[in-house]
């Protein structure tokens, strides 16, 4: 495993990361996200992410309970908050009330005194961004979090923030975490470039695309039955994949993958990592097979051809829209 800095920042976390999304946090889960945290911390993967959001707190219950046997230094442990945690007008959003409340009640289902990355799930349009960023330095100087980063976040709204930062002389984020891989490419045009002007580090998700870069959807095949497509109601971000020519794209990824001697999801992997912008890709796993066929990737290097190449197969998806 290698290790990237997180921006301009002292932290560092491994290349892959892992993620919690429609993973864990329901009883039966339990069991496989104990293995698949051992299989990764055996693999060197030391970053792992979470959020409030994920099955309104189970998700980070079952992360916090699966790491509970490591030292509390060995690892770098994110969530996040936004999206509501209840019905009422305050249960939601980056409003200094919830933050601070999310925050405690993170620690407690967490099960840890400090988070190391604790990340603004969305921008909140109803909450003065001086408001937030004021709440997340007071965490800070509590000692409640160590650093602080956004999600999907803009350009512009990132910019606005640093300079309110620099502004009232706050402690600025790290990070960014936005949706990046072969087919949702939206930051390389603006959040890319100011990212690393202002020395924030993106920690990608979904760089596997659902699963559909995998290369277990096939055009004109049945949906696999167990698969995520398979289940709408849990997971409909991933329908806008699945495209005849998406699909046919993903095809000819896995002959170009086929001649280098890897998989699909490596090559994919790979292609993500290859911007020095980003510091970790975020994966998902149900089973410890699959992370130690993803952290392989670590080790593989493209080269200009191979990229010119996949740049003409992605050329070849037209009015991709997707679902979020």
């Amino acid at each position: 495993m290698k290790y990237r800095r997180v921006g301009q920042s002292g932290l560092k976390v491994s290349e892959i990361g892992l993620g919690s999304w429609l993973t864990y946090g329901t009883v039966a889960e339990q069991e496989a996200a104990n293995a698949c945290i051992k299989k990764a911390f055996d693999l060197g993967i030391t970053f792992f992410d979470t959020a409030n959001a994920y099955n309104r707190g189970a998700g980070e219950e079952a992360l916090g309970s699966a790491l509970k046997p490591f030292s509390r230094s060995s690892y770098v442990l994110s969530t996040k908050v936004f999206f509501p945690m209840g019905e009422g007008p305050n249960e939601r959003g980056l409003s200094r009330k919830h933050i601070v409340e999310q925050c405690e009640a993170s620690l407690k289902r967490l099960g840890v005194d400090y988070i190391d990355l604790y990340f603004c799930h969305r921008y909140d349009n109803e909450t003065p961004v001086e408001e937030t960023l004021r709440a997340l330095d007071d965490l800070v100087a509590q000692g409640k979090i160590l650093y602080a980063g956004v999600s999907e976040w803009s350009a512009a709204q990132i910019t606005d923030a640093v300079h309110i930062t620099e502004k009232r002389n706050l402690r600025s984020f790290i990070a960014n975490q936005p949706i990046y891989n072969m087919f949702e490419r939206y930051i390389e045009e603006e959040v890319l470039p100011v990212s690393e002007q202002v020395g924030l580090g993106q920690i990608v998700f979904s760089p596997l695309a659902q699963g559909v870069l995998t290369g277990k959807y096939k055009p004109g095949i049945e949906i696999p039955k167990n698969s995520r497509a398979a289940n709408n109601q849990v997971n409909n971000v991933i329908t806008s994949y699945l495209q005849d020519d998406v699909l046919q794209c993903v095809q000819q990824l896995e002959n170009v993958a086929s001649e280098l001697g890897v998989t699909l999801s490596q090559l994919s992997l790979a292609w993500v990592l290859r911007h020095t912008g980003v510091s970790s890709a975020l994966i998902g796993a149900s089973r410890p097979e699959q992370i130690e066929e993803n952290v392989q990737a670590t080790e593989l290097n493209l080269s200009q051809g191979v990229l010119t190449e996949i740049e003409q197969i992605l050329n070849q998806v037209k009015n991709f829209a997707p679902l979020r």
